[in-house]
C-alpha cells in the first residue's frame, strides 16, 4: 500500500473517534536507534543497511508491522516497504547515477492499527568521478641534489564532486601503466596518499633508484571515487657523476705554458641542457684559485705562474651532479679529479768542481743547483778543446751522475801535453739549460796535461827480443816490467795481453790477463798455434797513466810429414808414392790450399818438382815414376814444403827429408 493510502485511512479513525466522543488510542513508541551500517559517511555505492531496534510497548496493543521508506534528494518517495516488526533491519538503495542526500524513515504499526512516529536517518550517496589531476612540472632529469624532492599536484577542474575531495592517491615507482589504487574506479582510504583534503596536494619523495621512475596520481572524492584518468610524470634519475677527463698536463717538470683542457661525459643526462635543472657546466681550477668554467663539456685553461699546482677539474651534468667536493643538503659531493702541473722557467746554477779530486783527476765534476724542477744531469754534457784553439768542444764520454752533479771522464793520458779548456751545458728537469766554462768559485775551467803520474811498460821474448820464430805446436814465454817514476815498480797491476792471430786462424784473438810481480815484473807462457802478433797493455789507473809495450811478433813454421811407399825406385818400373798431410792446431783453420814437391841430389839446392792440391783435412798423395836411366844409382832427398799463401796463418816450412834410390 502507498504512503497516500495510509494517510487517508489515519484520517478516517480520527474523525470517527471524534464524532462518538470516544478517546484517541495511544501511539506505539517510535523505531530506537536507527542506524546506517558503516556509517553516515559519503557512499560511492547506492546499496544502505538499516538497522535499529523495536522499543518495549508496555501493556498497549502488540506490535504487528515495520515501515520503512526512502525520499530522493528532492522529497519524493522512492521506495517504501513493509517488513516484519522483528527484523528490526532493511537494505535500502539510492538512485544509480543520482548523487546526493537520501532520507530514511522507519515507523512501527500496533494491532490496534496505530502508527508511531518515524525514525530517520540521512544516506550520503555520491558515484562521481572527479576530473582528472596532473603532477605539477618536473626537472627532466633528477639529479642527487634534487632529494628530497617536493611534488605538488593540481586540483581537478570544475566543480568538486558532491562529496568533495577526500585528497589525493600517488604511487611513484613500477611500470608506466600501473594505477595508485588497485580498483578500476575507486580508492581505498589506506591508498590515499594525502587524505587532507583538495589542499592537501604537495609530497616529498625521499630518494629514487638510478633509471626511469612513473609518477601517477588521482584525486579521490569524498565517497572514494577517483579520477576518470591518471595523472602521470616520468622521472628521469641520475644518480652518477660526469667522467670527467684532463688534457694537457704534463707529465714532469715542463718550461712552458701548461694548456689544460677538460672534458666531461654522462650516460645519463648528459651535458646538454635540458629544461627545468641547472646547465651542464665544466670546470677547472688551479691551486686555491677561482675555477676556470664553462657552459657544457669543455673547459680549457692556462697555467702559467712557476711552481707546483694542484689542478682540480670537475663538472657538473643535466641533472645536477657533481663532484666538485661542495656539500649539498648536508651531503658532501664526491671529491674532484686531481693533477699535478708544474712550471720551472728559470734556467738553473752550475759550476764545474773548484779543484780535482786527487784520487781520480780525470773525473770531471759540475755541480747544478735549481731550486724548483731540481738538476738533471743524465741530459747535459761536458766537453773539452786546447785552451785558446777556438776549436769546437768535443764531448767527453759521460760518467753516471751522482748527488746532482753531471759527470765526465777525461781519459787525459789519450791526449798530448797542453793546457785544455773544458765546458758544460747542465739541464734541469724543466728542460731549462745553461752553458758553464768556469768554476763554482768564478775561476776559468783549465787543466794541464799530463794530470796522472806516468807509467813505463816493456815486454820481449827471451832477452829482451821483439821477434821470434819457433816450430809448430812449440809454446814460448814473455816476459817484461811495468815501472812508474824513475823506474819504481808497479806490483800486482793487471796487464792485458792480445794475441792477434794472422789471417785464416780461427778464433782470431785471444786475450789473456798476468798480474805483476812484487818487483813490476811479470811473464806469461804462450800457448802453441799460428803466428800472431802480441800486444801487452797497462789500462792505468784513476792516478797512472795507461802504457803499452812494443808489439811482438811470433812467427810459427809450418808443420808438414810426408813418407815414400819405398825407399828403392825401379827406373821404368811401379812409381813411388808420396803421401803427407799438413798439420793445423785447430780443426777450424782450414788447410793450405797447395804443397810443394821437392827432390835435390845431396849438396845441391831444393828443385820443386810438382805442386799438389790438399784436401780438406790437410792430406795429399802422388805417384811418382823414375824413368831417367840416369837415376840409377843416385840418391835422391824427397821433402814436402808448404809455401806462404793466402789464408794460411803460419810461416813457410817442409818436411824432414825422405831418401830415395834409383834402381
Amino acid at each position: 500500500m502507498s504512503g497516500r493510502g495510509w494517510a487517508a485511512i489515519l484520517a478516517a479513525l480520527s474523525a470517527g473517534l471524534a464524532a462518538t466522543g470516544a478517546p484517541a488510542a495511544a501511539s506505539p513508541p517510535r523505531p530506537a536507534d536507527l542506524t546506517v551500517v558503516d556509517g553516515a559517511g559519503w557512499r560511492a555505492d547506492p546499496g544502505f543497511q538499516l538497522t535499529w531496534t523495536s522499543p518495549p510497548v508496555g501493556d498497549g496493543p502488540a506490535l504487528t508491522a515495520a515501515h520503512y521508506r526512502v525520499r530522493d534528494p528532492g522529497g519524493a518517495v522512492l521506495e517504501e516497504e513493509v517488513a516484519a516488526p522483528t527484523s528490526n533491519a532493511a537494505s535500502v538503495r539510492a538512485a544509480a547515477g543520482v548523487p546526493g542526500v537520501y532520507t530514511a524513515e522507519v515507523w512501527l504499526r500496533d494491532a490496534a492499527g496505530e502508527l508511531s512516529p518515524a525514525a530517520t536517518a540521512q544516506l550520503r550517496f555520491d558515484d562521481a568521478r572527479p576530473a582528472a589531476i596532473e603532477p605539477l612540472p618536473l626537472p627532466e632529469w633528477l639529479g642527487r641534489a634534487a632529494f628530497p624532492l617536493p611534488v605538488r599536484l593540481s586540483h581537478p577542474a570544475g566543480p568538486p564532486p558532491l562529496s568533495g575531495i577526500r585528497g589525493y592517491a600517488v604511487s611513484v615507482g613500477g611500470g608506466a601503466n600501473v594505477s595508485p589504487c588497485a580498483a578500476a574506479d575507486r580508492c581505498t582510504p589506506a591508498e590515499t596518499t594525502l587524505p587532507g583534503g583538495a589542499a592537501d596536494d604537495e609530497m616529498t619523495i625521499a630518494a629514487l633508484p638510478q633509471g626511469a621512475a612513473h609518477l601517477r596520481a588521482v584525486a579521490v572524492s569524498g565517497s572514494g571515487m577517483k579520477s576518470v584518468a591518471d595523472g602521470h610524470a616520468l622521472l628521469r634519475v641520475d644518480l652518477a657523476d660526469p667522467v670527467t677527463r684532463l688534457a694537457g698536463a704534463p707529465a714532469g717538470w715542463t718550461n712552458g705554458i701548461a694548456r689544460l683542457t677538460a672534458t666531461a661525459s654522462d650516460s645519463g643526462s648528459g651535458m646538454a641542457p635540458r629544461s627545468g635543472g641547472p646547465p651542464p657546466v665544466t670546470a677547472i681550477r688551479v691551486g686555491a684559485g677561482a675555477p676556470a668554467i664553462a657552459l657544457g663539456g669543455s673547459v680549457s685553461t692556462d697555467v702559467v705562474a712557476e711552481g707546483a699546482h694542484l689542478v682540480a677539474y670537475y663538472a657538473r651534468d643535466a641533472a645536477g651532479n657533481v663532484d666538485d667536493g661542495a656539500a649539498r643538503n648536508g651531503v658532501a659531493n664526491s671529491a674532484p679529479r686531481t693533477a699535478w702541473v708544474r712550471i720551472d722557467r728559470t734556467p738553473p746554477e752550475a759550476g764545474f768542481a773548484n779543484s780535482q779530486d786527487p784520487r781520480d783527476p780525470d773525473l770531471i765534476r759540475v755541480r747544478i743547483a735549481d731550486p724548483l724542477s731540481g738538476p738533471d744531469p743524465a741530459r747535459g754534457w761536458i766537453g773539452i778543446r786546447p785552451a785558446g784553439s777556438g776549436d769546437r768542444f768535443e764531448p767527453l764520454p759521460a760518467a753516471p751522475p751522482a748527488g746532482g752533479e753531471l759527470r765526465a771522464r777525461w781519459h787525459s793520458d789519450a791526449y798530448p801535453r797542453g793546457v785544455y779548456e773544458f765546458r758544460a751545458i747542465a739541464h734541469d728537469a724543466a728542460g731549462n739549460l745553461t752553458a758553464t766554462s768556469r768554476r763554482r768559485d768564478g775561476t776559468a775551467m783549465t787543466l794541464s796535461n799530463p794530470l796522472k803520474a806516468a807509467s813505463t811498460l816493456r815486454a820481449g821474448f827471451h832477452r829482451g827480443r821483439l821477434e821470434r820464430a819457433t816450430p809448430f805446436g812449440r809454446s814460448v814465454r814473455i816476459a817484461g816490467r811495468l815501472t812508474t817514476g824513475r823506474n819504481s815498480p808497479l806490483a800486482g797491476a793487471p796487464l792485458r795481453i792480445v794475441e792477434r792471430f794472422a789471417a785464416g786462424a780461427r778464433p782470431s784473438t785471444r786475450v789473456s790477463t798476468v798480474r805483476t810481480m812484487p818487483g813490476g815484473g811479470f811473464a806469461h807462457r804462450i800457448a802453441p798455434g799460428p803466428s800472431r802478433e802480441i800486444e801487452v797493455s797497462f789500462a792505468g789507473t784513476p792516478t797512472l797513466a795507461r802504457s803499452s809495450a812494443n808489439t811482438l811478433k811470433l812467427r810459427v813454421r809450418s808443420r808438414v810429414r810426408l813418407r815414400a811407399s819405398s825407399r828403392v825406385a825401379k827406373v821404368g818400373g811401379a812409381p813411388i808414392v808420396f803421401r803427407g798431410r799438413v798439420a793445423a792446431s785447430a780443426r777450424t783453420i782450414p788447410a793450405p790450399e797447395s804443397v810443394q814437391l821437392q827432390f835435390r841430389l845431396p849438396g845441391l839446392p831444393w828443385s820443386s818438382f810438382r805442386t799438389l792440391k790438399t784436401n780438406r783435412n790437410g792430406r795429399f798423395r802422388y805417384a811418382y815414376s823414375f824413368s831417367d836411366n840416369d837415376s840409377r844409382g843416385a840418391r835422391f832427398q824427397f821433402r814436402a814444403f808448404v809455401p806462404a799463401q793466402q789464408n794460411w796463418p803460419y810461416e813457410p816450412g817442409g818436411s824432414r827429408p825422405v831418401l830415395v834410390r834409383g834402381n
